[in-house]
């Protein structure tokens, strides 16, 4: 993270509830859990534990990432939502915008990746020692020398689709550890989690959430 945090004050968007599982749309600029230190407590999974007493963390978005979080209401709806991330059987859909004009419409980046432990929490590829890492995308359009994306990750590596899109030469727009010049200069990361498909801990039935894109 760099700067000071100031978690924004919006309140709690609830996109779904039901017995088992709680959906929310987590805003830009929020931790999902607490930071080390008083001055991070503040966090989406206090503000929903305070709505709904006894949610259960379940996977997590970073700071500047806004979009679709789920939670479990029960520790077996936890263990059966965490397998499903586990076993990457969950399907996510971010949008993103990113620096330049991105010449093909569609692709697959497959890249594995470690963390930078002398400049953590940035992330690296590395080809030796770093874990399988894949994203397919797909253009949406071209938007004044910036390209509107669609992001499926197949698997769940920390910042794998900032790292992912960097390498490739269209770093996330706003994105404060990889963009650099004027690809930085945005009022914040442009990454968003747009869409989750899961299966319901209770029947297995498959069912999905999404939230709108804000920016």
């Amino acid at each position: 993270m760099t700067g000071a945090y100031d978690p924004p004050k919006t309140p709690l968007t609830i996109l779904h509830k039901d017995h088992e599982i709680l959906v929310v749309n987590k805003p830009e600029g929020l931790l999902s859990v607490p930071g080390k230190g008083e001055d991070l407590a503040d966090c989406l999974l206090t503000r929903v534990q305070a709505a709904v007493p006894g949610a259960l963390l379940v996977h997590r978005l970073d700071r500047d990432t806004s979009g679709v979080m789920i939670f479990a209401l029960t520790p077996r709806a936890q263990r059966h939502l965490g397998l499903q991330f586990e076993r990457r059987h969950v399907r996510k859909t971010y949008v993103a915008r990113v620096w330049g004009e991105v010449a093909d419409r569609a692709g697959t980046i497959d890249l594995p990746l470690i963390v930078d432990w002398p400049n953590r929490p940035r992330q690296k590829v590395d080809f030796e020692t770093g874990r399988a890492a894949r994203t397919d995308w797909r253009v949406v359009r071209v938007e004044d020398g910036t390209t509107r994306v669609r992001l499926y990750p197949h698997t769940g590596r920390s910042h794998q689709l900032r790292v992912h899109m960097t390498e490739i030469g269209h770093p996330i727009l706003g994105d404060p550890f990889y963009a650099t010049g004027p690809a930085r200069e945005f009022p914040r990361l442009m990454l968003h989690a747009e869409a989750l498909r899961i299966r319901h801990p209770d029947g297995g039935a498959g069912i999905g959430f999404s939230a709108p894109c804000p920016f």
